[in-house]
C-alpha cells in the first residue's frame, strides 16, 4: 500500500508538498466541485466569480474587476466574452477614459446570481465545510490570508486583512 502524499510522516519537513501542493490540490478540487454543481446552470466557476463581484460592484472598469475577481486581464476578457454572448453582462465605453469599458451585470446576470447565490452557499455550509467549526474556519482564513502577505500576494481579500491588522 502506498503511503499518501499529504501524510505528514512521509513528507515530514517537505514544506512545499505538505503545504503548498495540499492547497493547489485542494483549490483544484473545490474548482472540479463547483463545476459539477454548475453544469445544469451553464456557468463555469470562473464565469461565477465574476457575476457573483459584479453583483456586489456593479459599473467598474475591467482592471478593476480583474482586480476584485482575481482575474489576469487576458482570461477576463475571454470570460466577459463569453458573459456577454450568454447576455449576463454588458460592456460599455468608459466616459472618463475611452480606452476602458466599465461592466455592468444585466438583469438576466441578476436573476442567475439570485437563483445561485444561496444554493452555493448551502453547499459550502452542508458539504464543502460541513463538520468544520466556525473557530477553526475563522483560523484557517487568517493563516491563509497571513500566507498572502507572506509571499506578497495582493488583492482585496489580503488588503482586507491588512487593514483589520
Amino acid at each position: 500500500m502506498h503511503k499518501r502524499r499529504d501524510d505528514p510522516a512521509v513528507n515530514k519537513g517537505d514544506y512545499e508538498d505538505l503545504y503548498g501542493q495540499f492547497v493547489s490540490r485542494t483549490s483544484r478540487a473545490l474548482n472540479r466541485y463547483m463545476a459539477v454543481h454548475l453544469k445544469d446552470d451553464d456557468i463555469t466557476p470562473e464565469q461565477w466569480t465574476v457575476i457573483k463581484r459584479l453583483s456586489e460592484q456593479d459599473g467598474i472598469t475591467q482592471k478593476d474587476l480583474a482586480w476584485i475577481a482575481d482575474k489576469d486581464q487576458a482570461n477576463l476578457t475571454k470570460i466577459l466574452d463569453i458573459l456577454e454572448r450568454k447576455h449576463l453582462v454588458r460592456r460599455s465605453r468608459n466616459e472618463e477614459d475611452r480606452r476602458s469599458f466599465l461592466i455592468y451585470i444585466t438583469e438576466e446576470g441578476r436573476q442567475l446570481h439570485r437563483e445561485l447565490v444561496g444554493r452555493i452557499n448551502r453547499l459550502y455550509r452542508e458539504e464543502v465545510l460541513a463538520g468544520i467549526p466556525e473557530a477553526e474556519l475563522a483560523l484557517f482564513s487568517g493563516i491563509l490570508k497571513r500566507i498572502n502577505r507572506n509571499i506578497g500576494a495582493s488583492g482585496p481579500f489580503v488588503d482586507e486583512y491588512e487593514a483589520e491588522q
